[in-house]
């Protein structure tokens, strides 16, 4: 069977867990196997091992977003900066970056402690201005997140000159840097986190898909009677019934070169493994993996009709020309070099754009990431933690614990209103890559709810 990331692939034979068969009672049943569900349950362990607490995951550990993302562990969640510059919303939007700022030495600590080989590099993140127009909106970023009550020390704009220290793209009008954000291998986090969760004492089922009922998890092999059941599925949440409008699945397509020569490098940067990206509209990043390849990735696949989730949406070739075809313009030394691989899978967003973790005292319901979990997940698996064990702590009090965003529009008014969003965020782009501002067409983005 063909894995679902390149990622996935180079990890190699992994443990086969065996399926749930027979009814089963513990304390916590969490569904899904991916960031969310692993730390949730490592926590939960470590904080009380006499807790019974089972995983179920219908496929595999690491088969959704946490095996198949661009590896950012980002202190910065979606919406950040809008929120950091709404005076209303200020407050708990700073309260919650800090704790993300602090989530990433959180997960290096776990990753070193459970010696977790992922190649954890808290190296920052670059996002270059490579068109002018881009110089404006990384600038407004800056003065955003310092009004916020963050410095230079958090995230500072460099000139040209010093910009090209850090990545030296084909055109650079000066850049932003970040030192909160770390590179890794997603999946191989993954599965270092679920041997550390099995280690604590954790029992994981895969190839058992589970669909929330009163009282417990119903899958095929049998039921799982639990005090508590966690919702972890992200995107995969559209499969449940009633939830098709929770969240809608956008996906997300990758691309990873072969390992480039020391030489190449020197022209690149990217010295101490910063993540990048740059001030387009259409998201797009990449990082410089432990073995000397580019990993890129990039928005831009087509939204499916009804929230569909399928295994062929996972691959979208004008998808990867066109991310070929970004990295080679953005780094002509690359030219010529040879794509190791291509994947691609859906992410949850919500109508608002903003995560929550719901809790009532027998269902948590959490993510919502928007790209943003491989570093969130962590806190959301300590802030679940917390709340079912009626711990009362900052954490706990943090404005996306009891958000709630409202449900998406229903179909047909959902696939063209997102569909019109994307070809509108692709126009913006291009007419600022030929020298124009379109001005009405970027008031109209402006107004869109993204991150």
């Amino acid at each position: 069977m063909q894995e679902p990331s390149f990622w996935l692939e180079r990890i190699g034979p992994r443990p086969v867990r065996r399926a749930l068969s027979g009814d089963l009672d513990v304390d916590v049943c969490v569904l899904g196997a991916g960031y969310t569900g692993l730390w949730t349950a490592y926590y939960l362990a470590k904080a009380d091992p006499s807790l019974r607490v089972a995983v179920v995951e219908g496929e595999s550990v690491g088969f959704g977003a946490s095996g198949r993302n661009g590896g950012w562990a980002s202190a910065k969640i979606a919406g950040i900066d809008r929120l950091l510059a709404d005076p209303a919303t200020r407050p708990g939007a700073a309260a919650t970056y800090r704790e993300m700022i602090a989530t990433l030495d959180e997960i290096g600590s776990v990753v070193g402690s459970e010696r977790i080989d992922c190649g954890y590099t808290l190296g920052g993140s670059v996002v270059a201005a490579t068109r002018p127009s881009h110089v404006g909106r990384l600038k407004e970023e800056v003065v955003a997140e310092h009004a916020g009550g963050f410095g230079e020390d958090d995230l500072r704009w460099m000139e040209p000159d010093e910009a090209r220290r850090v990545i030296a793209p084909s055109r650079l009008h000066g850049a932003t840097f970040t030192p909160h954000c770390a590179a890794l291998d997603p999946a191989a986090l993954a599965v270092g986190l679920a041997a550390a969760a099995e280690r604590a004492g954790v029992t994981i089922y895969e190839d058992t898909p589970g669909t929330p009922v009163l009282g417990g998890v119903l899958t095929p092999g049998g039921r799982v009677r639990a005090g508590v059941v966690v919702e972890g599925l992200e995107a995969y949440r559209t499969s449940l019934p009633g939830r098709r409008r929770d969240v809608i699945p956008v996906y997300s397509l990758m691309v990873v070169t072969e390992a480039l020569p020391a030489e190449t490098w020197q022209t690149i940067g990217l010295a101490h493994r910063e993540t990048f990206s740059d001030g387009r509209h259409l998201i797009i990043y990449g990082q410089r993996t432990g073995d000397g390849r580019i990993a890129f990735g990039g928005r831009g696949a087509p939204y499916h009709f009804g929230s569909a989730v399928r295994p062929q949406f996972d691959r979208d070739e004008p998808t990867f020309a066109f991310l070929r075809e970004t990295l080679v313009d953005l780094f002509p030394a690359i030219r010529g070099v040879h794509f190791d691989g291509a994947w691609g899978g859906p992410l949850a967003i919500p109508r608002d754009w903003q995560p929550s973790i719901r809790f009532d005292g027998s269902i948590a319901v959490v993510g919502g990431y928007v790209g943003q979990g491989v570093a969130l997940a962590n806190l959301a698996g300590r802030t679940v933690r917390d709340l079912i064990l009626r711990r009362d702590t900052d954490i706990t009090r943090l404005p996306w614990v009891g958000h709630r965003s409202r449900r998406w529009e229903p179909e047909p008014l959902r696939w063209v209103g997102v569909n019109l969003a994307r070809r509108l965020t692709e126009s913006v782009d291009r007419a600022e890559e030929s020298g124009r501002r379109p001005r009405i067409r970027q008031a109209v983005f402006d107004r869109l709810p993204v991150g």
